[in-house]
């Protein structure tokens, strides 16, 4: 985690911020709807977990989870990672789209890995 350059932790973090409002977004139009919304809810707890994680490990900040709160958003985080690769292989090379998701798929990798790392004492 400590070879990560400066650039990659700001677009890291940045695209943790930018998920996480994104899904409060979606979640409160759920919610308005009356839609089921433990899955986003789910998801949204893990996202919060894995910025949490990466703040930790880069910027020194207490981490405000337990154990098993990090086991289980680990293993959420590991969950989005094959949908948001599709997407990925399916977008344009170049797109606006395609830089955003390469983002998002490096930063669930790296909250992973610090997870990883948290969980095992390393």
């Amino acid at each position: 985690m400590d070879s990560v350059s400066e650039t990659v932790k700001t677009e890291s973090i940045q695209s943790f911020q930018s998920t996480i409002r994104k899904m409060e977004k979606g979640l409160a139009q759920m919610a308005g709807k009356g839609t089921n919304t433990t899955l986003i809810e789910k998801r949204l707890r893990a996202v919060r977990a894995g910025l949490a994680v990466l703040e930790s490990a880069w910027n020194q900040q207490a981490l405000p989870y337990g154990h098993e709160a990090l086991a289980e958003a680990r293993d959420v985080l590991r969950g989005m990672m094959p949908s948001i690769e599709k997407a990925y292989a399916n977008s344009t090379a170049g797109s606006p789209q395609r830089t955003l998701l390469e983002r998002r798929l490096t930063s669930l990798r790296l909250a992973i890995q610090a997870l990883d790392d948290f969980l095992e004492g390393r």
